[in-house]
Protein backbone atom coordinates (compact mmCIF):
# COMPACT_ATOMS: atom_id res chain seq x y z
CA UNK A 1 0.00 0.00 0.00
CA UNK A 2 1.44 3.38 -0.94
CA UNK A 3 1.83 6.35 1.59
CA UNK A 4 -0.71 9.20 1.41
CA UNK A 5 1.72 11.80 0.41
CA UNK A 6 3.30 9.11 -2.56
CA UNK A 7 2.74 10.81 -6.00
CA UNK A 8 3.15 9.80 -9.09
CA UNK A 9 5.26 10.87 -11.47
CA UNK A 10 2.96 10.48 -14.61
CA UNK A 11 0.10 12.36 -12.41
CA UNK A 12 -0.63 15.43 -14.00
CA UNK A 13 -2.48 17.14 -10.89
CA UNK A 14 1.42 17.64 -9.84
CA UNK A 15 3.08 18.45 -12.69
CA UNK A 16 4.58 21.88 -11.85
CA UNK A 17 4.03 25.29 -14.41
CA UNK A 18 7.92 25.95 -14.10
CA UNK A 19 10.39 23.69 -14.95
CA UNK A 20 13.60 23.15 -11.96
CA UNK A 21 17.08 24.32 -13.60
CA UNK A 22 19.78 22.14 -13.41
CA UNK A 23 22.15 22.59 -10.89
CA UNK A 24 25.87 23.42 -12.67
CA UNK A 25 29.16 23.37 -10.81
CA UNK A 26 32.24 25.23 -11.58
CA UNK A 27 35.49 25.72 -10.36
CA UNK A 28 35.44 29.20 -9.35
CA UNK A 29 32.57 31.40 -7.84
CA UNK A 30 31.00 33.59 -10.12
CA UNK A 31 31.33 36.92 -7.33
CA UNK A 32 33.20 37.36 -3.91
CA UNK A 33 31.34 36.37 -1.17
CA UNK A 34 32.52 39.38 1.83
CA UNK A 35 31.53 38.18 5.24
CA UNK A 36 30.92 41.27 7.62
CA UNK A 37 31.25 40.94 11.84
CA UNK A 38 28.29 42.14 13.33
CA UNK A 39 29.08 45.65 14.94
CA UNK A 40 27.28 46.31 18.15
CA UNK A 41 26.92 50.21 18.25
CA UNK A 42 24.21 52.57 20.11
CA UNK A 43 24.13 54.40 16.88
CA UNK A 44 20.76 54.37 15.22
CA UNK A 45 21.55 56.36 12.64
CA UNK A 46 19.02 56.75 9.80
CA UNK A 47 17.18 53.45 10.46
CA UNK A 48 14.60 54.95 13.34
CA UNK A 49 12.36 56.64 10.47
CA UNK A 50 12.37 53.61 8.42
CA UNK A 51 9.05 52.81 7.16
CA UNK A 52 8.19 49.11 6.58
CA UNK A 53 5.97 49.69 3.43
CA UNK A 54 9.66 50.71 2.24
CA UNK A 55 10.66 47.68 1.44
CA UNK A 56 7.87 47.23 -0.73
CA UNK A 57 10.11 47.20 -4.19
CA UNK A 58 11.37 45.23 -6.67
CA UNK A 59 14.84 44.87 -5.71
CA UNK A 60 14.45 41.53 -3.66
CA UNK A 61 17.91 42.00 -1.74
CA UNK A 62 17.81 43.07 2.50
CA UNK A 63 16.37 46.71 2.70
CA UNK A 64 18.13 48.16 5.28
CA UNK A 65 15.30 48.44 8.39
CA UNK A 66 14.86 47.29 11.84
CA UNK A 67 14.48 43.67 12.37
CA UNK A 68 11.64 41.93 14.27
CA UNK A 69 13.95 40.53 17.04
CA UNK A 70 14.07 42.63 20.41
CA UNK A 71 16.88 40.84 22.98
CA UNK A 72 16.37 41.36 27.11
CA UNK A 73 19.64 40.63 28.61
CA UNK A 74 20.33 42.29 31.92
CA UNK A 75 18.34 45.08 32.42
CA UNK A 76 18.69 46.20 28.38
CA UNK A 77 15.87 45.90 25.69
CA UNK A 78 18.38 46.36 22.37
CA UNK A 79 16.76 45.52 18.96
CA UNK A 80 18.52 44.50 15.46
CA UNK A 81 19.18 46.68 12.92
CA UNK A 82 20.38 45.76 9.52
CA UNK A 83 21.91 49.27 7.60
CA UNK A 84 22.74 47.64 4.52
CA UNK A 85 26.20 46.36 5.32
CA UNK A 86 26.14 44.74 8.95
CA UNK A 87 24.18 44.43 11.63
CA UNK A 88 23.74 46.42 14.20
CA UNK A 89 22.30 45.44 18.31
CA UNK A 90 20.84 48.97 19.52
CA UNK A 91 19.68 49.74 22.79
CA UNK A 92 16.28 50.59 22.02
CA UNK A 93 15.12 51.09 25.99
CA UNK A 94 15.73 54.83 26.45
CA UNK A 95 18.76 54.00 28.12
CA UNK A 96 21.28 55.74 26.19
CA UNK A 97 22.02 58.83 23.60
CA UNK A 98 23.70 58.92 20.54
CA UNK A 99 25.74 61.81 18.97
CA UNK A 100 28.45 61.90 16.46
CA UNK A 101 29.04 58.11 16.93
CA UNK A 102 30.09 58.72 20.56
CA UNK A 103 28.08 57.54 23.43
CA UNK A 104 26.70 59.54 26.38
CA UNK A 105 25.51 58.12 29.61
CA UNK A 106 25.36 59.43 33.04
CA UNK A 107 28.06 57.33 34.92
CA UNK A 108 25.58 57.54 38.16
CA UNK A 109 22.19 56.49 36.46
CA UNK A 110 24.17 53.84 34.91
CA UNK A 111 25.98 52.44 38.14
CA UNK A 112 22.64 52.43 39.77
CA UNK A 113 21.22 50.46 36.97
CA UNK A 114 23.49 47.84 36.91
CA UNK A 115 23.37 47.67 40.70
CA UNK A 116 19.32 47.43 40.98
CA UNK A 117 19.61 44.68 37.96
CA UNK A 118 22.66 43.00 39.93
CA UNK A 119 20.44 42.95 43.11
CA UNK A 120 17.30 42.02 41.77
CA UNK A 121 19.26 38.67 40.09
CA UNK A 122 21.01 38.11 43.32
CA UNK A 123 17.70 38.16 45.01
CA UNK A 124 14.66 37.37 43.00
CA UNK A 125 14.13 34.71 40.44
CA UNK A 126 13.98 34.64 36.69
CA UNK A 127 10.47 33.32 35.82
CA UNK A 128 7.92 34.56 38.79
CA UNK A 129 4.24 34.78 39.18
CA UNK A 130 3.38 39.20 39.17
CA UNK A 131 2.49 38.92 42.91
CA UNK A 132 5.86 38.25 44.05
CA UNK A 133 7.80 40.99 44.18
CA UNK A 134 5.04 42.17 46.63
CA UNK A 135 5.12 38.98 48.57
CA UNK A 136 9.30 39.75 48.93
CA UNK A 137 8.23 43.70 50.13
CA UNK A 138 6.46 42.80 53.21
CA UNK A 139 8.86 39.26 54.18
CA UNK A 140 11.54 41.81 54.28
CA UNK A 141 9.28 44.15 57.07
CA UNK A 142 8.46 40.98 58.66
CA UNK A 143 12.13 39.18 58.92
CA UNK A 144 13.70 42.37 59.81
CA UNK A 145 11.88 43.30 62.80
CA UNK A 146 11.12 39.76 63.78
CA UNK A 147 14.96 39.19 63.70
CA UNK A 148 15.50 42.07 66.14
CA UNK A 149 13.34 41.03 68.74
CA UNK A 150 14.71 37.39 68.53
CA UNK A 151 18.62 39.03 69.33
CA UNK A 152 17.28 41.22 71.91
CA UNK A 153 14.94 37.90 73.71
CA UNK A 154 18.47 36.03 73.04
CA UNK A 155 20.30 38.77 75.59
CA UNK A 156 17.26 38.81 77.90
CA UNK A 157 17.84 35.29 78.57
CA UNK A 158 21.65 35.56 79.06
CA UNK A 159 21.09 38.22 81.45
CA UNK A 160 18.20 36.28 83.43
CA UNK A 161 20.77 33.13 83.54
CA UNK A 162 23.52 35.45 84.93
CA UNK A 163 21.03 36.56 87.85
CA UNK A 164 19.60 33.72 88.54
CA UNK A 165 22.19 31.13 88.58
CA UNK A 166 24.96 33.76 90.04
CA UNK A 167 26.14 31.48 92.33
CA UNK A 168 25.35 28.13 90.31
CA UNK A 169 27.79 26.22 88.64
CA UNK A 170 28.36 27.03 84.60
CA UNK A 171 26.49 23.16 84.26
CA UNK A 172 23.63 23.82 85.65
CA UNK A 173 22.75 26.58 83.45
CA UNK A 174 23.65 24.21 80.04
CA UNK A 175 21.53 21.83 81.68
CA UNK A 176 18.41 24.04 81.95
CA UNK A 177 19.67 25.42 77.91
CA UNK A 178 19.52 21.79 76.70
CA UNK A 179 16.23 20.86 78.68
CA UNK A 180 14.97 23.69 77.14
CA UNK A 181 15.96 22.80 74.24
CA UNK A 182 14.53 19.34 74.07
CA UNK A 183 10.77 20.10 75.26
CA UNK A 184 10.67 22.14 71.93
CA UNK A 185 11.82 19.72 69.95
CA UNK A 186 9.82 16.99 71.52
CA UNK A 187 6.55 19.09 70.99
CA UNK A 188 7.45 19.75 67.34
CA UNK A 189 7.32 16.59 66.41
CA UNK A 190 3.81 16.19 68.45
CA UNK A 191 2.23 19.09 66.91
CA UNK A 192 3.53 17.94 63.46
CA UNK A 193 1.93 14.98 63.31
CA UNK A 194 -1.17 15.97 64.63
CA UNK A 195 -2.13 18.72 62.07
CA UNK A 196 -0.02 17.29 59.11
CA UNK A 197 -3.51 17.75 56.76
CA UNK A 198 -3.67 21.36 57.78
CA UNK A 199 -0.83 22.82 56.30
CA UNK A 200 -2.57 21.49 53.07
CA UNK A 201 -5.83 22.68 53.42
CA UNK A 202 -5.48 25.61 55.76
CA UNK A 203 -2.22 26.74 54.90
CA UNK A 204 -2.91 30.60 55.64
CA UNK A 205 -4.67 30.01 58.98
CA UNK A 206 -2.11 27.87 60.19
CA UNK A 207 1.26 29.89 59.03
CA UNK A 208 -0.27 33.26 60.43
CA UNK A 209 -1.67 31.75 64.05
CA UNK A 210 1.35 29.92 64.52
CA UNK A 211 3.52 32.96 63.58
CA UNK A 212 1.48 35.07 66.60
CA UNK A 213 2.82 32.16 69.17
CA UNK A 214 6.30 33.12 67.68
CA UNK A 215 5.65 36.42 68.55
CA UNK A 216 3.97 35.58 71.67
CA UNK A 217 7.11 33.46 72.56
CA UNK A 218 9.33 36.31 72.05
CA UNK A 219 7.24 37.90 74.89
CA UNK A 220 7.88 35.47 77.23
CA UNK A 221 11.76 35.03 76.95
CA UNK A 222 11.67 39.25 77.55
CA UNK A 223 9.96 38.20 80.55
CA UNK A 224 13.27 35.76 82.12
CA UNK A 225 15.35 38.74 83.42
CA UNK A 226 12.05 39.32 85.48
CA UNK A 227 11.59 35.92 86.83
CA UNK A 228 15.07 34.45 86.41
CA UNK A 229 13.77 31.80 89.28
CA UNK A 230 11.25 30.33 86.78
CA UNK A 231 14.05 30.66 83.70
CA UNK A 232 13.74 26.93 82.74
CA UNK A 233 9.52 27.52 82.60
CA UNK A 234 9.54 30.18 80.79
CA UNK A 235 11.80 29.65 78.83
CA UNK A 236 10.78 26.02 77.88
CA UNK A 237 7.39 27.88 77.03
CA UNK A 238 8.69 29.97 74.56
CA UNK A 239 10.79 27.17 72.45
CA UNK A 240 7.79 24.82 72.57
CA UNK A 241 5.88 27.68 70.53
CA UNK A 242 9.39 28.63 68.50
CA UNK A 243 9.52 24.78 67.53
CA UNK A 244 5.80 25.02 66.70
CA UNK A 245 6.09 27.85 64.14
CA UNK A 246 9.46 26.45 62.62
CA UNK A 247 7.70 23.07 61.82
CA UNK A 248 4.97 24.69 60.11
CA UNK A 249 7.15 27.31 58.72
CA UNK A 250 9.16 24.48 57.13
CA UNK A 251 5.96 22.46 56.15
CA UNK A 252 4.31 25.33 54.07
CA UNK A 253 7.59 26.57 52.67
CA UNK A 254 6.91 24.25 49.57
CA UNK A 255 3.65 25.12 49.04
CA UNK A 256 3.99 28.85 48.85
CA UNK A 257 6.79 29.12 46.71
CA UNK A 258 5.27 26.29 44.27
CA UNK A 259 2.52 29.22 44.49
CA UNK A 260 4.70 31.92 42.78
CA UNK A 261 6.48 29.23 40.05
CA UNK A 262 5.83 29.70 36.79
CA UNK A 263 8.04 27.75 35.03
CA UNK A 264 9.03 24.63 37.41
CA UNK A 265 11.78 26.56 39.07
CA UNK A 266 11.03 25.75 42.76
CA UNK A 267 14.60 25.03 43.31
CA UNK A 268 15.30 28.42 42.00
CA UNK A 269 12.61 29.96 44.43
CA UNK A 270 13.95 27.98 47.50
CA UNK A 271 17.77 28.83 47.16
CA UNK A 272 16.02 32.61 46.45
CA UNK A 273 14.06 32.69 49.68
CA UNK A 274 17.70 31.60 51.50
CA UNK A 275 19.19 34.35 50.29
CA UNK A 276 16.56 36.73 51.35
CA UNK A 277 16.48 35.04 54.49
CA UNK A 278 19.98 35.28 55.82
CA UNK A 279 20.07 39.00 54.03
CA UNK A 280 17.08 40.40 55.89
CA UNK A 281 17.63 38.61 59.60
CA UNK A 282 21.51 40.15 59.32
CA UNK A 283 19.58 43.42 58.67
CA UNK A 284 17.46 42.92 61.71
CA UNK A 285 20.50 41.75 63.51
CA UNK A 286 22.46 45.10 62.50
CA UNK A 287 19.10 46.80 63.67
CA UNK A 288 19.48 45.58 67.38
CA UNK A 289 22.95 45.71 67.54
CA UNK A 290 22.80 49.77 66.49
CA UNK A 291 20.29 50.27 69.49
CA UNK A 292 22.03 48.22 71.79
CA UNK A 293 25.32 50.75 71.03
CA UNK A 294 23.01 53.21 71.39
CA UNK A 295 21.96 52.59 74.81
CA UNK A 296 25.45 51.06 75.91
CA UNK A 297 25.87 54.14 77.98
CA UNK A 298 22.78 53.71 80.19
CA UNK A 299 22.22 50.15 81.54
CA UNK A 300 18.64 51.18 82.81
CA UNK A 301 17.33 52.20 79.71
CA UNK A 302 19.17 49.17 78.36
CA UNK A 303 17.34 46.56 80.18
CA UNK A 304 13.83 48.41 79.17
CA UNK A 305 14.37 48.59 75.95
CA UNK A 306 12.79 45.41 74.78
CA UNK A 307 9.74 46.28 76.03
CA UNK A 308 9.70 49.51 74.96
CA UNK A 309 9.91 48.40 71.15
CA UNK A 310 8.22 44.95 71.88
CA UNK A 311 4.85 46.06 70.78
CA UNK A 312 6.14 47.93 67.79
CA UNK A 313 8.69 45.80 66.41
CA UNK A 314 5.61 42.77 67.13
CA UNK A 315 3.34 44.63 65.52
CA UNK A 316 5.03 45.53 62.23
CA UNK A 317 6.09 41.78 61.77
CA UNK A 318 2.89 40.52 62.20
CA UNK A 319 1.57 43.30 59.60
CA UNK A 320 4.35 42.09 57.44
CA UNK A 321 3.44 38.41 57.91
CA UNK A 322 -0.31 38.79 57.14
CA UNK A 323 0.02 41.38 54.35
CA UNK A 324 2.79 39.06 52.76
CA UNK A 325 0.17 36.21 53.03
CA UNK A 326 -2.19 37.62 51.07
CA UNK A 327 -0.04 37.87 47.54
CA UNK A 328 0.31 34.01 48.20
CA UNK A 329 -2.29 32.75 45.51
CA UNK A 330 -2.44 28.79 45.52
CA UNK A 331 -3.49 26.98 42.81
CA UNK A 332 -3.88 23.71 44.87
CA UNK A 333 -8.05 22.67 45.23
CA UNK A 334 -8.85 22.59 49.07
CA UNK A 335 -12.32 21.73 49.79
CA UNK A 336 -12.68 25.84 50.78
CA UNK A 337 -10.93 27.17 47.69
CA UNK A 338 -12.84 24.59 45.38
CA UNK A 339 -16.47 25.70 46.86
CA UNK A 340 -15.32 29.36 46.63
CA UNK A 341 -15.11 28.56 42.52
CA UNK A 342 -17.74 26.55 41.93
CA UNK A 343 -20.06 29.28 43.50
CA UNK A 344 -18.08 31.58 41.29
CA UNK A 345 -19.45 29.29 38.27
CA UNK A 346 -22.88 29.08 39.14
CA UNK A 347 -23.27 32.70 39.80
CA UNK A 348 -21.44 34.10 36.73
CA UNK A 349 -20.72 30.91 34.65
CA UNK A 350 -16.85 31.11 34.54
CA UNK A 351 -14.29 29.58 36.81
CA UNK A 352 -12.41 32.52 38.68
CA UNK A 353 -8.73 32.99 38.95
CA UNK A 354 -6.86 31.65 41.91
CA UNK A 355 -5.66 35.17 42.51
CA UNK A 356 -9.75 36.43 43.37
CA UNK A 357 -10.62 33.00 44.67
CA UNK A 358 -7.53 33.86 46.90
CA UNK A 359 -8.63 37.40 48.00
CA UNK A 360 -12.64 36.01 48.40
CA UNK A 361 -11.02 33.16 50.83
CA UNK A 362 -8.36 35.08 52.96
CA UNK A 363 -6.50 34.55 56.23
CA UNK A 364 -9.16 33.53 58.65
CA UNK A 365 -7.52 33.62 61.43
CA UNK A 366 -10.24 34.00 64.05
CA UNK A 367 -12.44 31.47 62.06
CA UNK A 368 -15.20 34.11 62.45
CA UNK A 369 -16.06 33.74 58.91
CA UNK A 370 -19.52 33.26 58.46
CA UNK A 371 -20.72 29.64 56.10
CA UNK A 372 -24.17 31.26 55.34
CA UNK A 373 -27.47 29.26 55.27
CA UNK A 374 -27.64 25.29 54.50
CA UNK A 375 -23.42 25.05 54.76
CA UNK A 376 -21.84 22.37 52.70
CA UNK A 377 -19.69 19.62 54.40
CA UNK A 378 -17.59 16.50 53.09
CA UNK A 379 -17.36 13.59 55.81
CA UNK A 380 -19.83 10.82 56.80
CA UNK A 381 -22.93 10.91 58.58
CA UNK A 382 -22.44 11.33 62.20
CA UNK A 383 -25.05 9.65 64.63
CA UNK A 384 -24.73 12.08 67.50
CA UNK A 385 -26.29 14.56 65.35
CA UNK A 386 -30.24 14.69 64.12
CA UNK A 387 -30.38 12.47 60.94
CA UNK A 388 -33.13 13.38 58.40
CA UNK A 389 -35.52 10.65 57.13
CA UNK A 390 -34.35 12.23 53.71
CA UNK A 391 -31.09 10.78 54.70
CA UNK A 392 -32.25 7.67 55.16
CA UNK A 393 -33.43 7.90 51.35
CA UNK A 394 -30.47 9.28 50.11
CA UNK A 395 -28.34 5.92 52.05
CA UNK A 396 -31.09 3.59 50.99
CA UNK A 397 -31.07 4.53 47.08
CA UNK A 398 -27.18 4.28 46.74
CA UNK A 399 -26.20 2.16 43.97
CA UNK A 400 -22.82 0.25 43.24
CA UNK A 401 -22.41 2.88 40.51
CA UNK A 402 -22.28 5.64 42.74
CA UNK A 403 -19.13 6.80 44.35
CA UNK A 404 -20.49 8.88 46.58
CA UNK A 405 -24.03 10.62 47.82
CA UNK A 406 -25.53 13.46 49.10
CA UNK A 407 -27.83 14.37 52.08
CA UNK A 408 -29.17 16.93 54.72
CA UNK A 409 -27.91 17.14 58.36
CA UNK A 410 -28.58 19.04 61.50
CA UNK A 411 -26.14 20.19 63.75
CA UNK A 412 -25.60 22.98 66.49
CA UNK A 413 -22.99 25.38 65.87
CA UNK A 414 -19.95 25.29 68.73
CA UNK A 415 -20.26 28.76 69.57
CA UNK A 416 -23.76 29.51 69.78
CA UNK A 417 -25.36 26.40 69.87
CA UNK A 418 -27.84 26.78 67.52
CA UNK A 419 -29.47 24.43 65.54
CA UNK A 420 -28.48 24.81 61.72
CA UNK A 421 -29.07 22.87 58.38
CA UNK A 422 -26.71 21.73 56.28
CA UNK A 423 -25.54 19.93 53.51
CA UNK A 424 -23.66 16.67 53.53
CA UNK A 425 -21.38 15.48 50.71
CA UNK A 426 -20.42 11.15 51.28
CA UNK A 427 -17.50 9.96 49.13
CA UNK A 428 -16.90 6.21 48.92
CA UNK A 429 -13.59 4.76 48.65
CA UNK A 430 -11.57 4.93 45.48
CA UNK A 431 -13.50 8.08 44.48
CA UNK A 432 -11.59 9.67 42.03
CA UNK A 433 -10.92 13.71 41.62
CA UNK A 434 -13.60 13.98 39.36
CA UNK A 435 -16.36 12.46 41.35
CA UNK A 436 -15.30 15.13 44.18
CA UNK A 437 -15.80 17.96 42.21
CA UNK A 438 -18.77 16.96 40.41
CA UNK A 439 -20.35 16.19 43.93
CA UNK A 440 -19.51 19.14 45.00
CA UNK A 441 -20.93 20.89 42.02
CA UNK A 442 -23.86 18.65 42.47
CA UNK A 443 -24.28 20.11 46.05
CA UNK A 444 -23.51 23.73 45.07
CA UNK A 445 -26.54 23.37 42.68
CA UNK A 446 -28.94 21.65 45.53
CA UNK A 447 -27.87 24.45 47.78
CA UNK A 448 -28.70 27.26 45.32
CA UNK A 449 -32.40 25.33 45.18
CA UNK A 450 -33.02 25.27 49.03
CA UNK A 451 -32.01 29.06 49.30
CA UNK A 452 -34.60 29.93 47.10
CA UNK A 453 -37.21 28.32 49.34
CA UNK A 454 -35.51 28.01 52.88
CA UNK A 455 -38.44 28.15 55.30
CA UNK A 456 -40.41 25.20 53.42
CA UNK A 457 -36.85 23.03 53.48
CA UNK A 458 -35.96 23.74 56.70
CA UNK A 459 -39.92 22.53 57.13
CA UNK A 460 -39.14 19.45 55.74
CA UNK A 461 -36.05 18.40 57.67
CA UNK A 462 -37.63 18.76 60.99
CA UNK A 463 -40.66 17.00 60.46
CA UNK A 464 -40.17 13.76 61.82
CA UNK A 465 -42.02 11.56 59.12
CA UNK A 466 -41.11 12.55 55.96
CA UNK A 467 -44.23 12.56 53.52
CA UNK A 468 -44.22 11.12 49.87
CA UNK A 469 -44.13 14.47 48.62
CA UNK A 470 -41.50 15.42 50.19
CA UNK A 471 -39.36 12.31 49.28
CA UNK A 472 -40.45 12.44 45.77
CA UNK A 473 -39.45 16.51 45.98
CA UNK A 474 -36.01 15.82 47.18
CA UNK A 475 -35.27 12.63 44.49
CA UNK A 476 -36.20 14.87 42.17
CA UNK A 477 -33.92 17.53 43.16
CA UNK A 478 -31.20 14.91 43.41
CA UNK A 479 -31.36 13.73 39.98
CA UNK A 480 -31.90 17.14 38.28
CA UNK A 481 -28.76 18.57 40.18
CA UNK A 482 -26.89 15.55 39.22
CA UNK A 483 -27.69 16.27 35.39
CA UNK A 484 -26.99 19.22 35.33
CA UNK A 485 -23.26 19.19 37.60
CA UNK A 486 -22.85 16.18 35.11
CA UNK A 487 -23.47 18.68 31.68
CA UNK A 488 -21.02 21.25 33.50
CA UNK A 489 -17.86 18.86 34.04
CA UNK A 490 -16.17 19.06 30.22
CA UNK A 491 -16.18 22.53 30.10
CA UNK A 492 -15.87 23.34 33.86
CA UNK A 493 -12.40 21.28 33.77
CA UNK A 494 -11.36 23.17 30.41
CA UNK A 495 -11.77 26.47 32.05
CA UNK A 496 -9.95 24.97 35.33
CA UNK A 497 -7.06 23.93 34.00
CA UNK A 498 -6.85 27.05 31.51
CA UNK A 499 -6.71 29.08 34.34
CA UNK A 500 -3.76 27.66 35.72
CA UNK A 501 -5.52 25.60 38.65
CA UNK A 502 -3.99 22.33 39.41
CA UNK A 503 -6.71 19.76 39.03
CA UNK A 504 -5.02 16.52 39.73
CA UNK A 505 -5.94 16.27 43.74
CA UNK A 506 -8.47 17.70 45.45
CA UNK A 507 -6.88 18.44 49.02
CA UNK A 508 -8.88 17.34 52.02
CA UNK A 509 -8.28 17.57 55.69
CA UNK A 510 -8.18 14.36 57.93
CA UNK A 511 -12.27 14.84 58.77
CA UNK A 512 -12.96 15.00 54.96
CA UNK A 513 -11.01 12.27 54.43
CA UNK A 514 -12.98 9.74 55.69
CA UNK A 515 -14.53 7.38 52.89
CA UNK A 516 -17.47 5.15 53.29
CA UNK A 517 -17.59 1.30 51.09
CA UNK A 518 -20.73 -0.07 49.65
CA UNK A 519 -21.43 -3.29 50.73
CA UNK A 520 -24.33 -4.91 48.83
CA UNK A 521 -26.30 -7.50 51.09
Amino acid sequence: MQSALYASPTSHHFLPSWKIPQPQFTASLPTKLRIKSPTFTNSLRTSIGYDPEEALGDDPGPVPGRLPVVVRRSGRVSRYFWDGECLQLVRVDGCAASFGGLDFEDGFRKVCRVCSCGVRDFFIPKQVSENYMSYVKWKFLHRVFSSALQVLATQAMFRAIGIGYSRSLPAAAALNWVLKDGLGRLSRCVYTASLASAFDTNLKRVRFSTSVLFTLSIGVELLTPAYPQYFLLLASLANVAKQISLACYIATSSAVHRSFAIADNLGELSAKAQIQTVCFDNLGLLLAALLNMLLKNNPRLQTSLPFVIYPIFSALDLCGIYQGLKHVHLQTLSKGRLEILLNTWIKLGKVPSPAEVSKEEGIDFLQSKDKGSWPIRIGYLDPKNQIPKLSMMAMRSTSDDDYYFISMETFYTRKRRIQQHGILLCLRERASTADIIKGLLQACYIRRVLLMDENRWADMVDAGDAVDSALNEWRKLIEESKCRAQGDMRLLNEQMVARGWATKNILLNTREQIRYSFVDD
